[in-house]
């Protein structure tokens, strides 16, 4: 692999410029040091990790963007949060049906 690269990341035009302008969606490459580069794909290619894009900011003609390894959730957490969310969603109904009778 010659280098890790972001695909299907999308950086506006910018309006003010003329006929020498960027494609707005291509594949880009990840400007980090060829140990990094191994450091993160070989947590990416292990179970359940994936990278996350957190921020994206412009500096010096640059799109940085700042990423972060997160692992996903297991079922039993996934299934905590779907029974928390459906929890909510009865007691807002409930709060509703209360404010309409009023």
């Amino acid at each position: 692999m010659s280098g890790l690269r972001a695909e299907n990341v999308h950086i506006a035009r910018y309006e003010s410029s003329g006929y020498m302008d960027h494609e707005p969606k291509r594949p880009r490459r990840l400007l980090l040091h060829r140990k990094q580069i191994d450091n993160l794909i070989s947590e990416v290619s292990q179970k359940g990790f994936t990278l996350v894009p957190l921020k994206l900011y412009i500096k010096d003609s640059l799109a940085k963007v700042e990423i972060a390894l997160a692992k996903g959730k297991k079922l039993y957490d996934k299934r905590e949060s779907i029974a928390r969310r459906e929890a909510e969603r009865e007691i807002g109904r409930a709060l509703k049906s209360t404010k309409r009778r009023r």
